[in-house]
């Protein structure tokens, strides 16, 4: 079963910014890598990754998961292969944030809470320090004061400057980031 990798980001942002460059790329890397993406579905950072995502050669009809916030399937970007209209609104976040691992391009306040969510579910988080938004501020930062995995003590948000380092982390650690989030305990 291939694992599902999200990625987070601004619903719009200029094609000629640095953010689309670097979500159409990730996209790409994504399928390149063996790995299914998942994301908001919508514009913006969604639409370049799924752009990309589309871009590769090893790219197969399903590969691309959109989480829609709303009931409404049309408002998925058109290279989405799932489309799924959860009508959650910004809670639908906790749900792209539970993909196997999150790679957040730049971002507002939705990209944070899905960095959050991820963080708190204990998926591997990743973050382009390149990028405008709450990537790069967060970038190689411990989200707080839980010792995660003990076992993994570069344990992070892990900082990334390329799609090529962002899958090159993300094949290194995934399989040691392999516990769910089983609800909340004072521990957790």
């Amino acid at each position: 079963m291939k694992k599902i990798i999200a990625v987070a980001g601004n619903a719009a942002v200029p094609q000629d910014s640095v953010n689309y460059k670097l979500a159409f790329d990730t996209g790409k890397a994504i399928i390149d890598n063996g790995y299914r993406l998942q994301c908001g579905g919508l514009d913006g950072v969604m639409k370049a990754a799924c752009m990309g995502a589309r871009s590769s050669d090893k790219y197969r009809e399903g590969d691309i998961i959109g989480l829609l916030p709303s009931f409404d399937p049309s408002t998925a970007n058109e290279y989405v292969d799932v489309v799924i209209p959860t009508g959650l609104d910004v809670f639908r976040n906790v749900i792209v944030a539970s993909a196997s691992a999150v790679i957040a391009v730049g971002g507002g306040a939705g990209t944070l809470s899905e960095i959050a969510n991820a963080w708190a579910l204990q998926r591997l988080v990743l973050g382009y320090k390149n990028a405008e938004g709450w990537s790069a501020k967060l970038a190689d930062t411990r989200l707080d004061t839980r010792n995660r995995y003990p076992d993994i003590p570069e344990d992070r948000f892990y900082g990334v400057s390329s799609a090529e380092e962002a899958l090159e982390i993300i094949n290194k650690y995934l399989p040691r980031y392999d516990r769910y989030h089983k609800g909340i305990t004072p521990n957790a």
